[in-house]
């Protein structure tokens, strides 16, 4: 078993993978922007090959090249199958090589999320989920249900609810969890209680409401992966978010691993994050003074309040959060801050690009929830 580790190892893992086939590969596409990977696939497909491509029926926005990438790859003689519709989102990302080895992966064949994000994958031979895989590519290739045979192989929205909330129902002293986003009520309510039980508890990424526990913002990269750390001899890695539509109404896939050495390399890499994400956080919290080149500077209240109040009404007034992220940018920045026209211009752009990206995830899970609804009413009228 290996550990993927994105950014650090870029494509080079999956370029290899697909070189290695010598009979067969099955993979799962939900975002593609790699031509290289496109490249290697059609090599493999020219030198006999069998290349199986499942490419996700829909993506926010990205519909029109999923359709072109299905024409590329039957031009090239790849086998090409679209995922049904009946799921929010097909958002499972693997690759099957030769039926042997299985490369299970957080993040999306795009530039992004392989070269500016944080990331896992998970290469392996085990024979289980080697067949689950299997399983699983064959029954969403010809629209049909699969049923897991294992809780180690965690599949959205057929195990994941149940086999991730007792993960983390398990957990002894620690949790070291990386994700964009927890809402769930249910995972949320696990969390609270493990926290009130003693377990110590740090989230790099986000969590709805107030949490009892330690959260951070991921330092210097961007966040994509979805993994779970239980009392350092466990681990889950996988596409789903603790959210209700990842774990109710999509096709999301993950590991739950035990293996020492990878596990270990998961703690130090979160350990490593998590001590950047403080520091950082850390230096932004505003401070009546701040030391910088061997000169204190004194932010004025005054003037900080009155230079957010400025830059606040240019905004459309989210003005709670936007004041109290503008206050620490001035208060990091110190007096030369208030005086300088160009510096105050950037921050209003900075300000709202952050208000707009704010504003584009709300409505993502303002979607999503809706999605699950009328989902659920789909089902339960059929």
């Amino acid at each position: 078993m290996k550990l993927i580790i994105e950014p650090t190892d870029s494509v080079a893992p999956l370029l290899s993978a697909i070189k290695s086939a010598k009979k067969s590969i099955e993979i799962a596409i939900f975002r593609f922007d790699r031509r290289d990977v496109e490249m290697a696939l059609k090599t493999a497909a020219d030198r006999g090959v069998k290349v199986n491509v499942l490419i996700a029926f829909s993506n926010r926005g990205g519909e029109e090249g999923l359709r072109k990438l299905e024409l590329r790859c039957l031009t090239a003689g790849i086998i090409v199958a679209r995922t049904a519709n009946d799921l929010i989102r097909y958002h499972a990302k693997y690759i099957l090589i030769d039926r042997r080895v299985l490369y299970m992966l957080s993040f999306n064949f795009t530039h992004l999320d392989i070269d500016h994000s944080r990331a896992f994958g998970i290469v392996t031979t085990h024979a289980n989920w080697v067949t689950e895989v299997e399983k699983l590519f064959r029954a969403d290739c010809t629209r049909t249900e699969y049923v897991p045979a294992t809780e180690t192989f965690v599949v959205s929205p057929a195990n994941s609810r149940k086999v991730l909330g007792t993960f983390l129902k398990r957990a002894k002293k620690e949790l070291l969890i990386y994700d964009p986003k927890i809402s769930d009520k249910e995972m949320l309510n696990i969390l609270q209680e493990q926290a009130k039980a003693g377990v110590e508890i740090k989230v790099i990424g986000s969590v709805d409401g107030h949490a009892p526990f330690s959260v951070q913002k991921l330092s210097g990269t961007r966040l994509h992966t979805r993994t779970i750390i239980r009392d350092r001899h466990q681990a889950f890695v996988g596409s789903q978010s603790l959210r209700t539509a990842e774990l109710d109404a999509r096709r999301e896939v993950g590991l739950i691993i035990d293996d020492a050495k990878l596990v270990a390399k998961l703690v130090g890499i979160f350990e490593t994050d998590w001590a950047s994400a403080c520091e950082k956080n850390a230096l932004a919290l505003p401070k009546d003074s701040d030391t910088r080149k061997g000169h204190s500077v004194t932010v004025s209240a005054k003037e900080t309040e009155k230079t957010v109040q400025a830059l606040a009404k240019k905004l459309d007034p989210l003005a709670a959060t936007v004041k109290r992220a503008v206050k620490i940018a001035v208060a990091k920045a110190g007096d030369d801050m208030l005086h300088d026209n160009g510096v105050k211009d950037t921050m209003k752009r900075v300000v709202k690009q952050a208000v707009k990206e704010a504003v584009k995830e709300a409505v993502q899970d303002a979607q999503d929830t809706q999605d699950v609804k009328e989902a659920k009413k789909a089902k339960s009228e059929t």
